[in-house]
């Protein structure tokens, strides 16, 4: 299976730079993955595709402020740092630039010293660890200095940082939203709860992998990016007694997806866990949890885009994907959204 097999042409004007006024507001694209059939909605609309005795489920984690400007120590030039994932002992592991002066023991300034910084170690991969020194709680000192690292493809300035966090975000911990929350309120939440769909929660922490091309010619040849994921215990029984009554487990993201089919067992019965994964769906996975999809439109060329073209075929996706370009649809993470059910 060839990379370029995912692609598709999409105009750069429809690649959405700030977020819609009202969240619910979105387009939704509703595709049904055994016929390929598709309709044209508004997000407020999901309830009408939802029956008593769903769940959806949802992923709480909470994007941290973690790019940071500042200049390196002692020449003062110009440097930026991305928190990745927090390995303890206040080291991170960073994306850093510009990498070609901020190898081993380069120290760094953010906030006119009010935080500090040292690169320990350049890992194989070019990412840094670096060690940080400062005054109180990191995470109020990233919210004083921090900003939100938005994808590369948004060039707008993000004038509230809240419009890039889903409404139950709750732990933090991700460098980048689970965009296909972005599109509830909880007004809309509430209705869904009201009409017997029960909604549970799962962690999954979004690394900037999210955002890494795929390189490799074979789609097999590819490797995927770890991130860390939690299933409660309520969430496990939840999802086990969704299934043992009939209703169907409708994941909102590739986020909550991925979380859930790394820890299903081989029969399809949820057990509480959590740690780090590396799964890769592309077509041919077979699905041991999931029923339904809530999820943006993807790059081209994405590992996402092929999860979602593991789920409901890839020429029904790219002709959905066809149609909403056609239709004027916003794409990626401040985008539309679609169902797939």
């Amino acid at each position: 299976m060839k990379t370029s097999d995912f692609d598709y042409e999409l105009p750069q004007e429809l690649i959405a730079q700030t977020p819609i006024e009202r969240r619910d507001a979105s387009r939704l694209l509703c595709l049904n993955r055994e016929t390929g059939d598709y309709t044209h909605r508004h997000f407020y609309d999901l309830p009408d595709f939802l029956r008593p005795g769903d769940c959806l489920i949802l992923n709480n984690s909470r994007v941290i402020p973690a790019r940071l400007l500042g200049h390196r120590l002692p020449g003062g030039g110009a440097c930026e740092v991305l928190l990745l994932v927090d390995r303890g002992e206040r080291v991170w592991e960073c994306i850093v630039r510009p990498g070609k002066h901020l190898r081993a023991g380069a120290r760094m300034s953010f906030g006119d010293g009010a935080l500090n910084a040292e690169v320990v170690e350049v890992l194989p991969d070019g990412n840094r660890l670096v060690r940080f020194d400062y005054e109180g709680i990191f995470l109020e000192v990233l919210e004083r200095l921090g900003k939100m690292p938005l994808p590369p493809y948004i060039k707008a300035e993000l004038q509230d940082r809240e419009r890039y966090q889903t409404v139950y975000s709750k732990v933090n911990g991700s460098a980048a939203a689970p965009t296909a929350g972005l599109h509830f309120t909880p007004e809309l939440l509430e209705r869904i709860a009201a009409m017997g769909v029960r909604l549970g929660y799962v962690t999954l922490h979004v690394g900037l992998g999210t955002f890494r091309p795929v390189k490799e010619d074979e789609v097999e040849a590819h490797e995927m990016h770890s991130e860390y994921c939690v299933v409660p215990e309520e969430t496990a029984a939840l999802i086990n007694e969704t299934k043992a009554r009939g209703g169907r487990v409708i994941c909102v993201g590739t986020t909550s997806c991925r979380t859930l089919e790394s820890w299903a067992e081989e029969d399809g019965t949820m057990r509480a866990r959590g740690g780090w994964t590396s799964i890769y769906i592309y077509p041919g996975y077979r699905f041991r949890v999931m029923d339904g999809l809530v999820t943006n439109f993807h790059l081209p060329q994405s590992t996402l885009l092929m999860l979602v073209s593991a789920f409901a075929g890839r020429e029904r996706v790219l002709r959905a994907y066809e149609e909403a370009v056609r239709e004027r649809y916003r794409f990626f993470s401040f985008g539309d959204a679609m169902l797939i059910l």
